[in-house]
Order: structure tokens, then sequence, then C-alpha cells
């Protein structure tokens, strides 16, 4: 299985809100070679590390490509660009974050950086995310991180507890 992160915390002059803003880009990214077959409940989750910046929308999004990795991860950073994702300094605001989080169950480390954004697989902070694990479950219950052979559920009972995020339900 192949995994996108997405999330957003500031509207987009062009889509909306940060839900219609992710809901356009995936959308998007069918239209570039990153086929999206699943996608999860989007869900409101506290910045980490905690700030006065406005709290995120998170998901996750299971896609099918012929590409291979790091051009997955070039087409993201295309998507981001495109959307109008403006990096200024790290955990800033966004209107749109795309992640690899995993490829099938391939594990890349310290494969050089793309755009000043290291280059590993799986995406090496993701286990430590409940605005990842959580849009996981939605997904695939079974799922297992590749590098650290831990299940999703054993993941999700490690992390932090001040982690505040919650599923938000649409019709």
């Amino acid at each position: 299985m192949i995994l996108i992160g997405l999330g957003a915390n500031l509207p987009s002059p062009k889509y909306g809100s940060p839900i219609e803003t992710l809901d356009a880009c995936l959308k998007r990214l069918s239209e570039t070679g990153l086929t999206v077959v699943k996608a999860s409940r989007w869900f409101k989750s506290a910045p980490v590390p905690m700030s006065d910046q406005p709290w995120y929308i998170n998901g996750v999004a299971v896609i099918e490509t012929a590409l291979c990795p790091r051009e997955v991860l070039e087409q993201l950073l295309k998507v981001e660009n495109e959307f109008g994702r403006v990096r200024l300094e790290a955990n800033a605001p966004r209107v749109l974050d795309l992640d690899l989080i995993a490829y099938y169950d391939e594990v890349i480390e310290d494969a050089g950086k793309i755009e000043d954004k290291p280059f590993c697989i799986p995406h090496p902070r993701m286990h430590e995310r409940a605005f990842v694990l959580l849009p996981i479950q939605d997904i695939s219950q079974d799922w297992t991180h590749p590098k650290k052979q831990v299940s999703l559920q054993e993941l999700i009972t490690q992390l932090p507890k001040d982690q505040i995020i919650e599923a938000i339900e649409q019709d």
C-alpha cells in the first residue's frame, strides 16, 4: 500500500476552507498519475508541536501509481506548489501539506533530499503522530510499520497522550 498524508490549516484563496482544499487536492492527485484508491475521514488535530496557529485538518489516502517513491514525492511537492504552499519555516501554518508516509513495505533511509526535505521511507516521524496513525486506522487496521515491524494498533497505544485529535463526521 502506498500511503499519502494530507493536511491543511489555512484557507486557500482558490479552493476555500482546509477541508475544501483537501477535497480538491484528492481530485488533483488523481490527475497527476497518483490514483486515489481510498481515503480516510478528515480529522481535526492540534498543531504538533502545540502552538497558537489554527488547528489542522488531516487525513490519509491510499494511492496507486507506476511512479517510484522519489517520483511520488516529487509529484506531491509539485501539487503543494500548485495549491500555493510556501515554505518559510518548519511547522509553519500551510494551505496544503502532502507527505509520502509509506511505499508498500519499502524502507529507504538517507537517500538525499528533495527541495530540502529528507527522503526517507517510511516517513521518519509518522509513528509519533496521531494525525497520521488514526487516519490509517480508517483505511487499514491491520497495517504494520515497514521499518519497525510494529502493528498499527501498537503504534497507536504508544502515541504521546498530549496529541489532541477528533474525527470529523461528514454527511
